[in-house]
């Protein structure tokens, strides 16, 4: 089970590192205003100190950050573009946030690593899904037409 968790870890580390690459280019690519940055800065602070409680098992840490990541995540500055499909993202993130606290709570660190994974996951998909709409937000009618047609 040691080895497990340990290899989830390891790999959480590399998409961290994704996703921090990923927020900086987000920030160069269109600035959404001083606020948004700070939000996502904390995210990523908090997001990384969950993993920290999960490595070491601090099961208070584990829930008092996942339960930031709830609070960042419903703050009116982190809404990054107002679409259906990026709803559906930030309920994911809440969601897997809850099970995080939850499963802290239940001193499980085996389903705490689990949720952390998957609220990675939302991350990811979500940021990728945000800069796809930008792109596609500054492209001249021209070029989208270009690639729809045969």
């Amino acid at each position: 089970m040691r080895t497990i968790c340990s290899i989830a870890v390891a790999a959480l580390l590399l998409v961290l590192l994704g996703v921090a690459s990923g927020e900086d280019a987000d920030k160069k690519a269109a600035p959404e205003g001083k606020k948004a940055d700070e939000l996502m800065q904390r995210k990523l602070r908090e997001s990384q100190k969950v993993l920290e409680g999960i490595a070491v098992a601090n099961y208070d840490d584990i829930a008092n950050h996942a339960q930031e990541l709830i609070e960042i995540s419903r703050a009116a500055g982190f809404r990054a573009i107002k679409t259906p499909r990026y709803e559906v993202y930030s309920r994911e993130f809440q969601q897997n946030a809850e099970a995080l606290v939850k499963n802290a709570n239940d001193k499980n660190i085996d389903a705490a690593a689990l949720s952390y994974v998957e609220l990675t996951l939302t991350c990811v998909k979500c940021h990728k899904y945000v800069r796809e709409q930008k792109m596609v937000q500054i492209e001249p009618d021209d070029a989208r037409l270009s690639r729809i047609a045969p």
